[in-house]
């Protein structure tokens, strides 16, 4: 993608590996709004799905910036972690995933999204509870009729904010889609030259017993993981980027 875009949409959800999966979830935002505070970039919660012990089944954020795809765009795909739980009792290190998916956020201009193709729907926010869900009628969920694709957001107490984030995801869904049925009609080229990023892919793995982070798309391994996890990221997005030039 040629085109310089100054807001993403993040989406982090829990994969293999169960409470521990969603425990790292949330280590991911942590980790990720830290650097985005760190760079002077606004973060805001668009979902969030939380379970009884702080994590995180999914969430969805926007982040803004100048230029800010850029920072973010080769975080997208698996995130392993190897590590002992908090809620294991033996001892034993376990492994799990997490998914994480960056999409620029298009201008009005790049995706048009007319009232006659959505419809919406309105119902009580649920969740584990935290500062995130409120009991009120303020969840939204918004349907794309054309494409069917729904949307959903909950993490506002206002239902017209809702209705604002919700709409926010579903354009940069549809951004994701429009690039890849373009990609597809160029026979892929774009995909060859910076890697697909896609969901399915594992990019990276936190090991915390040998306190070391590998990129295994650059083959690079970074050790200080507690200070990385808040937050200190830069060197491992400057290398891949480099890696990418």
């Amino acid at each position: 993608m040629e085109q310089k875009f100054n807001a993403v949409i993040m989406e982090i959800r829990a994969g293999v590996g169960g409470e521990e999966a969603a425990l790292f979830a949330n280590d991911l935002l942590r980790m990720y709004s830290r650097y985005a505070q760190n760079q002077g970039l606004k973060t805001q919660i668009l979902d969030i799905n939380q379970t009884d012990i702080n994590g995180i089944k999914g969430v969805i954020i926007e982040i803004d910036g100048d230029n800010v795809y850029e920072k973010f765009k080769y975080e997208a795909g698996v995130h392993r972690v190897q590590r002992i739980p908090k809620t294991e009792k033996s001892g034993r290190i376990h492994t799990s995933t997490a998914t994480v998916a960056v999409l620029p956020k298009p201008s009005k201009t790049q995706i048009n999204i007319k009232p006659q193709d959505i419809r919406t729907e309105t119902c009580k926010a649920s969740g584990a509870g935290g500062q995130y869900i409120n009991k009120r009628m303020t969840a939204i969920r918004i349907v794309h009729i054309p494409t069917n694709m729904a949307v959903t957001s909950q993490s506002e107490r206002s239902l017209q904010q809702n209705k604002e984030n919700a709409l926010s995801i579903l354009a940069a869904r549809l951004l994701e889609q429009k690039e890849k049925e373009l990609e597809k009609e160029l026979g892929g080229a774009r995909r060859s030259q910076i890697g697909s990023a896609g969901r399915e892919e594992k990019i990276r793995t936190y090991n915390f017993p040998q306190d070391r982070i590998t990129d295994h798309r650059i083959n690079k391994s970074w050790h200080d993981i507690e200070s990385i996890m808040d937050g200190r990221i830069e060197k491992m997005i400057s290398s891949m980027g480099k890696a990418q030039s």
